[in-house]
């Protein structure tokens, strides 16, 4: 009777440890599950991001392949889950509000678009930029300009060029048909056969030409007062505005050298 009675208390224990040790087995792997739902990470969108840049970023920040997130805007975009303006025509170039979203196990591209778009129709609201001309001018003002001065003086001038029907002529609006950035604008872009080539075409581009933050917005809704028609970046920190030609054409001069020299 002993030797049995040992050998069940043996038992016993042996059932009971196994027993635990599933239990904490399965404890810890909805620790883990539950870390791995919960754990965040942070995706930024930066002021002046195309709609190009922000697909990109997402794809490396959620872990797909490359072309995903694009795909689910264009299917989001013609569904109609990012609220865009029938201005927008389903481009929702713009609609990416430049701020830092948190990205969870279970984000989706559509869920983070869709988060991205509604953080852009509150934000534009709460500045009372609801129109989408504003929204266009002030993603050009964002390209063009990198200080609040500045961006309410390229707004001045956006707005006088308009209201003497002539071009923009923003160099930008080119770099963005043509999917680069650069200073340098040759004659033959100026001639490139695009909706968006302000050279050639008179008034606003057709959509935004990037997601514009809060200052660019706040300039296109209060340009500086003054006559300005012309300005150009001779150097970083160093933007001149003008309504007289010839003294535009000697900064631009100005400006080429100072080109010159970073090439020499």
């Amino acid at each position: 009777m002993t030797t049995r009675t040992g050998k069940r208390k043996r038992w016993l224990v042996g059932v009971s440890l196994l027993c635990a040790l599933a239990v904490v087995t399965a404890a810890v792997v909805l620790i883990r599950q539950y870390q791995q739902e919960w754990r965040t990470t942070s995706f930024s969108v930066q002021e002046g991001w195309r709609a190009s840049q922000v697909y990109e970023e997402a794809d490396k920040a959620l872990s797909v392949p490359e072309g995903t997130t694009k795909k689910a805007a264009e299917r989001a975009a013609r569904t109609g889950e990012l609220k865009l303006p029938a201005a927008a025509k389903g481009n929702p170039e713009g609609y990416f509000y430049p701020a830092v979203y948190t990205v969870r196990s279970k984000t989706t591209p559509t869920s983070l678009l869709k988060s991205m778009s509604k953080r852009a129709r509150e934000r534009h609201a709460a500045a009372g930029a609801r129109d989408y001309d504003t929204l266009t001018i002030a993603s050009v003002i964002q390209a063009e300009a990198n200080t609040p001065e500045d961006m309410a003086k390229v707004s001045r001038v956006i707005q006088n060029r308009l209201k003497r029907d002539m071009p923009l002529q923003m160099d930008s609006t080119i770099n963005y048909a043509l999917g680069r950035s650069t200073l340098k604008t040759s004659h033959a872009d100026t001639r490139l056969n695009s909706p968006y080539n302000t050279y050639r075409h008179k008034g606003l581009p057709p959509s935004p030409i990037n997601n514009p933050g809060p200052e660019a917005i706040k300039a296109a809704q209060h340009p500086t007062p003054g006559n300005w028609l012309y300005f150009v970046t001779v150097k970083p920190g160093d933007t001149r505005f003008t309504d007289d030609y010839a003294q535009h054409e000697k900064w631009v001069e100005e400006f080429n050298k100072e080109q010159a020299k970073g090439t020499s």
